[in-house]
């Protein structure tokens, strides 16, 4: 019964109203000397509101997206990738400037 007590109290707050049901089944607990537990958790609606961005195909956003990415891989300093920290260096220089050029056309 002791054990019982435990995990109450590692799932639940004292007082708690958002988490009030919960349910000890100690006849499921096959070979383990364990109880299984469970919580019935209110989940409440919420509205997330989210942004999709893009470029308009043949558009003159996406030339120069395609323009500016472009001079960016080409312009990427390869010459040296002798070691992890420095590939790290360089992609992550990449994908700076990729992250800045899609925001710059994107709508």
């Amino acid at each position: 019964m002791r054990s019982n007590l435990v995990i109450d109290l590692m799932f639940l707050r004292s007082g708690s109203t958002e988490i009030n049901t919960h349910s000890i089944h100690p006849d499921l607990h096959l070979s383990s000397d364990h109880a299984p537990l469970s919580v019935m958790i209110t989940i409440k609606e919420e509205n997330i509101n989210s942004f999709k961005s893009s470029i308009a195909k043949n558009s003159k956003e996406e030339k120069n997206f395609i323009k500016d990415i472009s001079v960016a891989i080409k312009n990427n300093d390869i010459l040296d990738l002798s070691d992890h920290s420095k590939i790290e260096e360089v992609t992550n220089s990449l994908a700076s400037r990729i992250e800045f050029v899609w925001k710059t056309n994107t709508k």
